[in-house]
């Protein structure tokens, strides 16, 4: 009964990776197409992506709750044992923990507002210096929310090594 406790479902072990893959891509989406259209799309390019990354949300938001519970619940039912690498209290998985903290603060107090601000913004044509304070913001914000996925992407594939061994 206690090794039936200890190993979670087969379905979130499969569920988490496809998750973060789902949410790494989305956010990458959205930083390459913002980069893309300001280097070399029109206003009405700026526009198109600015507005059309709030629908984006309807994404990754989920992808992210669902990347976010199945690893507390891998890290939970024994996937992560302490005293390997990435145990449940230290290691990677407390690494991936914290940083997913930093992922859900800096996406709900600096990366959705600023998109619904830009969204708001494009759709009316104000590509005003608030417009390009608040982008640059969000690019900045952006890419360290995408830094940090990677590095969960990577600390994630080494402690699926560590299992299979």
């Amino acid at each position: 009964m206690k090794a039936a406790l200890m190993k979670p479902a087969a379905p979130i072990r499969r569920i988490h990776p496809i998750a973060g893959a789902i949410a790494l891509l989305t956010v990458a989406s959205f930083w390459l197409a913002t980069v893309a259209a300001e280097i070399w799309g029109s206003a009405a390019t700026v526009a198109a992506v600015k507005t059309a990354i709030p629908w984006g949300f309807l994404l990754l938001v989920p992808a992210l709750a669902a990347t976010g519970g199945s690893g507390m619940a891998l890290a939970q039912g024994g996937q992560a044992r302490e005293g390997q690498a990435g145990g449940a209290r230290s290691g990677l998985a407390a690494r991936k923990r914290r940083r997913m903290a930093i992922i859900a603060a800096n996406g709900m107090l600096v990366l959705i507002p600023s998109a619904l601000f830009l969204a708001a913004r494009a759709g009316a044509g104000r590509f005003d210096t608030g417009f390009v304070l608040v982008q640059a913001i969000e690019l900045v914000a952006g890419a360290v929310n995408l830094t940090l996925l990677c590095l969960n992407l990577r600390d994630g594939i080494r402690m699926a090594r560590g299992r299979k061994t």
